[in-house]
């Protein structure tokens, strides 16, 4: 029987980087202050001292280098895993991650792939400043050749971790860090792959499908149980967003004919609106409601005293649901 260890979100990404790294010499860590320093949350924490300055490399404040020199790398056959010390400061970088990061494979026809996964937190609700909070996962979305993964929680950070490292395409890898330690759960010693592409039934229901990923899924549970007797909730934690699990949606909305999308991205153009096409293409006569969307607003991330308001919890996740059931 494997061993296990009781791991928070943060440690599993930590645990499941070293195990790569073990595993395979290609394996690499990159960024701000990931060597001695293990990162700003310490992600890579333990990870210079094992692996040294040649695989845990500390860089320059430069994203667009960064991603740049991670592409390189991946072109000639190394896996880079790339950390920005927070989403927001991605955008930098935005022209390698768009430009080159996810055409590699197409522009060389097939000749070359870029094995490699940029990381990075993202989410609010720690109380950051500008550009620390941001959840823009619909940009990286929308690119074709990249895929796109959010874990909820740890078990599952160190399953897809491991199969996004050894994907041999692209993966944008962004880690909820509202949830980085919020609860701790038993985590394999051994390396194990959560496949990409499939979503996971949180809890089964029979009156509304709610889709979520990230630290919006235990929000979305805590309604849920709120809501247990007078509404029967079934949670899809999507995982992974890019590709999408169309299958796991659709089946789970034919079994209840109602939906709700949560998640803190700004609403317009979010990932609900595609979830909300896909159910209207594939399912519409099977439709009781029109599909809610409960998200964050339109609006730049806002600084402490409105985080609270401006994030989905519980009490306005209970709202909609009950508004998609009594439609």
């Amino acid at each position: 029987m494997s061993e296990t260890q009781n791991l928070t979100l943060v440690q599993a990404v930590r645990d499941g980087l070293a195990a790569e790294m073990r595993t395979d010499d290609d394996v690499l860590v990159m960024g701000e202050d990931v060597g001695k320093n293990g990162g700003v949350f310490r992600a890579t924490e333990g990870l210079f001292d094992e692996f040294g300055a040649e695989r845990v490399i500390d860089t320059p404040l430069a994203e667009s280098g960064i991603i740049g020199t991670a592409i390189g790398m991946a072109a000639y056959g190394l896996k880079p895993v790339p950390e920005i010390q927070f989403s927001g400061f991605m955008y930098p970088g935005f022209d390698q991650i768009v430009s080159h990061m996810g055409r590699l494979r197409t522009r060389s026809r097939g000749r070359y792939t870029c094995s490699m996964v940029l990381r990075a937190p993202y989410g609010g609700g720690i109380r950051a400043p500008e550009h620390h909070s941001e959840s823009k996962e619909a940009f990286y979305i929308h690119e074709p050749g990249l895929k796109v993964v959010i874990p909820s929680t740890p078990h599952d950070t160190k399953g897809l971790l491991t199969s996004a490292i050894r994907d041999p395409d692209p993966v944008v890898f962004l880690e909820p860090k509202l949830i980085y330690r919020a609860f701790r759960e038993e985590v394999p010693d051994e390396s194990y792959e959560i496949p990409l592409g499939e979503a996971a039934v949180r809890r089964e229901g029979l009156d509304i499908s709610v889709f979520t990923w990230g630290a919006m899924t235990r929000a979305t549970l805590d309604a849920a149980e709120n809501l247990e007797g007078e509404i029967d909730v079934e949670v899809i934690d999507l995982r992974t967003l890019s590709p999408l699990d169309e299958d796991a949606v659709i089946d789970s909305f034919k079994k209840t004919g109602r939906a709700a999308v949560v998640h803190e991205a700004p609403k317009t153009a979010g990932l609900g609106a595609e979830i909300a096409a896909t159910i209207q293409e594939e399912a519409l006569v099977y439709q009781e409601a029109p599909v809610k969307r409960i998200a964050g607003f339109d609006v730049p991330f806002p600084l402490y005293a409105l985080e609270d308001y401006y994030l989905p919890e519980s009490t306005r996740i209970e709202e909609g649901i009950r508004e998609a059931v009594e439609f």
